[in-house]
């Protein structure tokens, strides 16, 4: 098993700055609105067969998660391709033209060739693979987003037609049902990430998207974790075992 997680960085290396448009504070309120916090240690399993990958630089500089051709990737009308050029009430952020491929080799394609590598791995060894694309999101939605209603469940879980079986979906939202938290499936984010090579070609290759809503951990308005962050860390760490133990 692989938790994928993209989104929860703020670094962007010095030498960049230079490329974006917005004062040291508003930067720092976009990272504010636009990390995933504190992913990287909600998503956490102990068993041998888990793995981790974690995108190293902010998604303001560089989004590992959209497809890399502005022509293939929808958020890409909203400036919001894998190189952002707007935020996330879409004011201009930065231009990056003039090392846009220098971003994506550096960072796109390393990132995703060592993914790949991870499932390809997994397959070698036992046969199929599974990823937990792993998320947050605020608690209402942001100007860019495509789904704009303001009654979202706690946790999302996001699936593909030709990646996510049923059964596994169905465990997830069960797992989280027990837990005492609200689910919506594919709202108000829908889809879960597959290495390229593997995208509707491989049905070995199993991958789900959990999105925790972020007032359940944290206080959006600050950036710090709450007292409720243990409970939602144990609630994601349970579900994440029990898949763990399916996998061996």
């Amino acid at each position: 098993m692989i938790l994928h997680i993209p989104h929860s960085q703020k670094y962007i290396p010095a030498e960049y700055l230079q490329y974006f448009h917005l004062s040291d504070s508003e930067l720092d309120f976009e990272l504010l609105k636009m990390t995933d916090h504190f992913t990287d240690e909600l998503f956490e399993c102990s068993q041998s067969n888990c793995s981790e990958i974690i995108f190293p630089v902010s998604r303001l500089l560089v989004d590992p998660e959209r497809f890399v051709m502005d022509a293939d990737e929808p958020m890409s009308a909203r400036g919001m391709g894998c190189i952002y050029d707007k935020t996330h009430d879409q004011k201009p952020l930065k231009d990056c033209r003039a090392i846009r491929q220098l971003l994506i080799d550096r960072y796109y394609e390393t990132h995703h060739n060592q993914f790949t590598d991870l499932v390809n791995h997994e397959l070698k060894q036992v046969g199929h693979s599974l990823i937990i694309d792993c998320h947050s999101f605020p608690k209402y939605p942001l100007l860019y987003e495509m789904d704009q209603k303001s009654d979202r469940a706690e946790i999302c879980i996001g699936t593909d037609d030709f990646h996510t079986p049923h059964n596994l979906a169905d465990k997830v939202a069960d797992g989280f049902d027990k837990a005492g938290f609200s689910t919506a499936l594919n709202e108000p984010f829908t889809g879960a990430i597959v290495p390229i090579e593997h995208y509707g070609k491989t049905k070995a290759v199993n991958s789900i998207m959990i999105e925790i809503r972020r007032d359940l951990y944290m206080d959006e308005a600050s950036g710090r974790k709450t007292e409720n962050f243990d409970i939602v860390k144990r609630a994601i760490g349970g579900i994440l075992e029990s898949l763990a133990q399916t996998q061996k």
